[in-house]
């Protein structure tokens, strides 16, 4: 099965890389157009997929105008079952989206697989009206299997500005067995991932390439970083806390 996963997770890398490769361009554009205008990348996830606007969050390596959007009720940490419960409630974002500190002009992710519970659809909703750019990632074939759970009966990649598809399968897991009775090993995680931080990466070239220097963290472990880190620290202070 080790192998068996490794090529599922190559297989999707693969169709990924050749079929969102333009719109994943789209993303990484505007994202460097966000930063050099002085705006933030905000990145919102219910569940499993709240680890997605962790990988990218105050990373060796990674942008530093990156926050990442973390309700904890709406995490694993504080009752799994409950905040798979409180996702599919419509109107709980209004609970903790206004203070995200969300303005005109930044770039907000927002990541659900299946997309079609309330929450996302709802920050993403909430995002736009303040004039963010939205980008969604999802599973098209995961969402067009199920029926939305929002009351307006849409899904994420209907309120979205324009939609990343990771191409998990309904339900997210690859693999099956004879002797196991559900399918298993999901992808999600490492697909998105594998998104953004390509993403990113291309965000970071193309300012780089403009003659703007792209706000990159250096790790902490390598001597003469502190002082790098710092200054970039002081510099987005009031939008992104550290």
């Amino acid at each position: 099965m080790i192998q068996a996963y490794f090529e599922k997770i190559h297989e999707l890398l693969t169709t990924v890389e050749q079929k969102e490769a333009e719109t994943m361009e789209k993303a990484a554009k505007k994202v460097a157009q966000t930063i050099q205008a002085e705006g933030v990348i905000h990145l919102f996830g219910c569940g499993h997929s709240h680890i997605l606007t962790e990988e990218v969050y105050y990373r060796a390596g990674g942008l530093v105008p990156i926050h990442p959007i973390l309700h904890e009720p709406l995490m694993l940490h504080e009752g799994a079952v409950r905040s798979s419960s409180l996702e599919r409630e419509n109107d709980y974002a209004k609970n903790f989206i206004s203070d995200q500190g969300i303005t005109a002009g930044d770039v907000v992710f927002v990541i659900s697989t299946s997309g079609r519970n309330p929450v996302p659809v709802d920050v993403a909703n909430y995002a736009k009206q303040q004039g963010a750019y939205v980008i969604g990632i999802t599973s098209i074939a995961y969402s067009s299997s199920q029926a939305s759970r929002h009351i307006s009966g849409k899904h994420l990649y209907d309120v979205v500005d324009i939609i990343i598809d990771n191409h998990a399968p309904a339900g997210d897991a690859l693999l099956s067995h004879e002797k196991v009775t559900v399918p298993f090993a999901p992808s999600s995680t490492v697909i998105g991932a594998t998104i953004l931080n390509a993403i990113l990466a291309k965000a970071i070239e193309t300012m780089a390439e403009k003659g703007f220097e792209p706000p990159v963290f250096l790790s902490g472990n390598i001597e003469g970083s502190d002082e790098h880190n710092q200054r970039l620290v002081e510099k987005y202070k009031e939008r992104v806390k550290l």
